[in-house]
């Protein structure tokens, strides 16, 4: 990381010119189980990783706004006034650190002055491993650091969600802001999405790794689909609800559905809210089998937790099922599913530590055979939630 912030000072004086500046750190994260059950008032359970995104800043004597990114270097300096908070499409990546500054002005926090940033991230772009929610939180963390905000972190994950939502006009949930602003080293967080209780549970692999595989499939379809499946469990909600007094999907025991289905009409609809309700009781035994030091238990859950977003839930693709298959078939493979939206984007792999070479080799090659595309492998490292960085 020193190397890292070194390089990017050095890049801060040739973009914005000399002067003292403060520098944060803002991770990604990756789901490790409950996919598609955050909007279904269901448990997830992501951690922060250890890349992400990083960003210089200083405070400025104007009004003046001054971002810079150096994974859009073509897009040069995006300037703007601090009275002038609109959503502008040339604008690109930079409405999101826009979207963040203007809620946290709307819910009347003083920033009455301009500042210079220089942002750089290195998640993949595209992979689903939430790089605009970790421009998001690193913008937060930047603005309370530079206005001494009295803000605290569960409130700046709320920020950055609206920012999100209203602002650049993405329906996300709030995991993702969550899990970057929230994150502790060597844990994992179980999330209730409904409430926002959450509690942190250890992630001990002693012989094994978390492996991120990017399918570097663009996730063409995953936004419409999002919205396709999220009107499916709406619609399937409705009708056990003409019986049951609920107000989600996560409130539902595997029992409880399995003798209430046939209130759900239409047939696929029903798979959609199998797939809630299976995941969200899965996700709360991975962390018990976590807690007890059930690696392998924890693994297959993992399995699991693809099959039904193959089968019930339908957003995986040939893509990612390609690359996880791959993993299953690979010796020291402990459990391999897709993690975020689906249709493209990353798997999560556990692999023993002494096997990884030869996983990424072997599922490399059969991805490739399989679908022509290179996948990428990230060793990941579960680290801290959005901070600035005191050196």
């Amino acid at each position: 990381m020193k190397e890292i912030l070194k390089g990017l000072k050095e890049d801060f004086k040739k973009v914005f010119g000399e002067g003292e500046v403060r520098t944060f750190f803002s991770p990604g994260r990756v789901n490790l189980i409950g996919e598609h059950t955050d909007y279904n008032g269901g448990n997830v359970f992501p951690c922060a990783l250890s890349f992400g995104t990083y960003a210089i800043a200083r405070l400025r004597d104007d009004k003046k706004v001054r971002l810079y990114s150096k994974n859009f270097e073509d897009l040069g300096i995006i300037e703007f006034d601090l009275d002038e908070l609109k959503n502008v499409k040339e604008h690109d990546w930079a409405n999101y650190p826009k979207g963040v500054l203007s809620i946290l002005k709307d819910k009347g926090y003083k920033i009455e002055k301009g500042f210079e940033i220089l942002f750089f991230g290195n998640i993949p772009n595209g992979a689903g491993l939430s790089s605009s929610a970790s421009v998001e939180l690193a913008t937060a963390v930047v603005l309370k650091g530079l206005f001494n905000l009295d803000i605290d972190m569960v409130n700046m994950v709320k920020v950055s969600q609206i920012a999100e939502n209203q602002f650049v006009g993405v329906n996300c949930g709030i995991m993702d802001q969550f899990a970057i602003g929230m994150g502790k080293k060597d844990n994992a967080i179980l999330l209730d999405c409904n409430t926002l209780e959450y509690k942190y549970a250890p992630v001990k692999l002693e012989n094994a790794k978390i492996i991120i595989a990017n399918t570097n499939k663009r996730r063409g379809l995953a936004d419409s689909k999002y919205n396709e499946r999220r009107s499916e469990c709406e619609r399937a909600l409705a009708d056990l609800q003409t019986k049951l007094d609920i107000k989600s999907l996560g409130e539902l025991t595997e029992k409880e559905f399995e003798e209430n289905k046939e209130l759900i009409k239409n047939e696929i609809d029903r798979k959609r809210a199998k797939h809630a309700v299976y995941e969200n009781q899965r996700t709360l035994r991975a962390v018990e089998k976590l807690n007890a030091g059930d690696i392998k238990g924890f693994g297959e859950l993992m399995n699991q937790s693809h099959i039904s977003l193959r089968d019930d839930y339908e957003v995986t693709g040939k893509e990612l099922d390609a690359l996880v298959e791959a993993a299953w078939e690979q010796e020291g493979t402990i459990g391999a599913r897709m993690t975020g939206a689906g249709f493209g984007g990353c798997t999560v792999s556990i692999v023993e530590s002494n096997k990884i070479d030869e996983f990424i080799k072997n599922v490399g090659e059969k991805y490739f055979e399989k679908t022509g595309l290179k996948a990428d492998f990230y060793i990941a490292e579960i680290g801290d939630g959005a901070r600035e960085i005191v050196e």
